[in-house]
C-alpha cells in the first residue's frame, strides 16, 4: 500500500507523520493544520513517527516488550508496558489497543504498529506533538496553563486555576472577533524585542452543554450531529446521545467531572464560526472568577502569577514522557515570567450572563489597549 506523508511545523520545530493508512495522516492535518503548519509532503524527514496497520509486526514487538525487563504504566489513559534494551531501544505496548511502539536509541524515528486506522492514528497525532514540544522545550519555549486570544498580533493570556473561566473568556473574546489562539496552554519564550512570543498548543476542546446554549452555538452543534456529522471521538457516547436528545443540563461522571462535547481544532473554525491564530505577542493579562451570584460582571482585586499558572513534567497526568522525548530541556521560565509580570493585568468577575460577560470583556480590552484601532 502506498506511504503517504505529512509534515507539522512550528517555531523551529518540524516532524513527518507518515502511514500505510491515508487516514492517519489526514488526520494529523486535520488536528494540527489550523494552528500549526501540517501539509502533505513526499519527503520522509527526522524526526519521525511512522504509524502502520500491521497486526504482525505489532505482536511482535509485544512479545519483545514481555521478554525484556518492563515496567508498567498508565500512558493515554492505557495501561502501557514499556521495556528497554541495553543499546537503548525503547519498546512498548497497549494490549487494550492493539497497539506497539518502536522507538530508536535517540528518539528520532518512532514507530507504531497497530490493527485498525482511528487508535493509530490518535497515537501518532498524540506522539508527532509530544516530538514538536520536545524540540520547542529544548529551544527554550515553556508551557503556561492559559487561553490565548489574539488581535493584531496583540495576545490576551487568560490565567486561573481548573474552572476559573479561562475557556469562558477565550471563547466570549472569540465569539467578539478576536482570533482564538488557545483555550488551555500556550508555548511561551522571550523574544528578540524585550517581549513574549506565544505559540498554540494544539487539542480538542472541550466545552460544556451551558456555555454553549450562552454563546448560542448549542442548536448548530446539535443540528450538525444530528446531520451525521461527528465530534472527536474521544467525546463520551452520553454526550453525543444528549445532544441528539435536545438535553442541555450539563452531565457528570462518577467522580464528579463534567463530560462535555469534545471539539477538533479545525471544527472551532468550520462548525463554531471562530477565527483561529498562529502565533502573537503577550501584550496583557487576564484572571477571571466566574462568580454564580455576581450580579453583573466586575473588575476584582489584583491577581498575579503563581507557579501553578507554569507547566512542568511533574504536572503531566495523561502523557508521562514514556519516550524520553522532551529530555535536555532549556527553560527560560524566570525570563517569561519576569517579562509577563510587567504587562498590563486585570482580574475579572463574571457571572452567568454571557452578553454582560462579554460586553465587559470588550470594554476590559480596551482599557488594556488591546482592542482593534487602539
Amino acid at each position: 500500500m502506498t506511504t503517504t506523508t505529512t509534515r507539522i511545523a512550528t517555531g523551529k520545530a518540524q516532524v513527518t507523520v507518515s502511514s500505510n493508512r491515508p487516514a492517519v495522516t489526514e488526520w494529523s492535518r486535520r488536528y494540527f493544520g489550523p494552528w500549526w503548519n501540517a501539509a502533505p509532503t513526499t519527503e520522509e524527514a527526522a524526526p519521525t513517527v511512522v504509524a502502520n496497520v500491521d497486526p504482525g509486526h505489532a505482536a511482535h514487538i509485544a512479545d519483545i516488550v514481555k521478554n525484556v525487563q518492563h515496567d508498567e504504566t498508565t500512558y493515554a489513559n492505557t495501561r502501557t508496558l514499556v521495556g528497554q534494551d541495553h543499546d537503548g531501544h525503547l519498546y512498548a505496548a497497549q494490549p487494550a489497543d492493539q497497539l506497539s511502539y518502536d522507538a530508536a536509541p535517540d528518539r528520532s524515528r518512532l514507530t507504531i504498529s497497530g490493527h485498525h486506522d482511528l487508535p493509530l492514528a490518535l497515537a501518532a497525532a498524540r506522539l508527532a506533538r509530544e516530538m514538536i514540544r520536545g524540540q520547542l522545550l529544548r529551544d527554550g519555549w515553556s508551557i503556561l496553563h492559559a487561553s490565548a486570544v489574539v488581535q493584531n498580533g496583540k495576545t490576551l493570556l487568560t490565567f486561573g486555576p481548573k474552572g476559573a473561566g479561562k475557556t469562558t473568556t477565550a471563547l466570549l473574546l472569540a465569539r467578539a472577533g478576536w482570533a482564538l489562539l488557545a483555550n488551555d496552554r500556550v508555548f511561551a519564550r522571550p523574544d528578540n524585542n524585550g517581549g513574549v512570543r506565544v505559540l498554540p498548543w494544539p487539542s480538542a476542546a472541550a466545552i460544556g452543554f451551558g456555555l454553549l446554549d450562552a454563546l448560542d452555538l448549542y442548536t448548530p452543534v446539535r443540528q450538525r450531529v444530528l446531520d451525521g456529522d461527528e465530534l472527536h471521538p474521544t467525546q463520551h457516547q452520553r454526550v453525543t446521545d444528549a445532544l441528539k436528545a435536545g438535553q442541555r443540563e450539563p452531565l457528570w461522571n462518577n467522580t464528579g467531572k463534567e463530560l462535555k462535547p469534545q471539539f477538533f481544532p479545525d471544527q472551532l473554525h468550520t462548525w463554531l464560526g471562530l477565527t483561529l491564530a498562529t502565533e502573537g505577542t503577550a501584550a496583557a493579562l487576564l484572571f477571571p472568577q466566574v462568580t454564580p451570584s455576581a450580579t453583573a460582571p466586575e473588575t476584582g482585586p489584583e491577581s498575579a502569577l503563581t507557579d501553578d499558572d507554569f507547566f512542568t513534567g511533574k504536572t503531566e497526568d495523561r502523557y508521562p514522557d514514556i519516550f524520553g522525548l522532551t529530555t535536555h530541556t532549556r527553560s527560560q521560565t524566570t525570563a517569561v515570567r519576569e517579562l509577563l509580570t510587567a504587562l498590563p493585568t486585570r482580574t475579572v468577575i463574571l457571572g452567568h450572563d454571557a452578553k454582560a460577560n462579554s460586553d465587559f470583556l470588550t470594554k476590559t480590552a480596551e482599557g488594556l489597549n488591546l482592542s482593534e484601532g487602539s
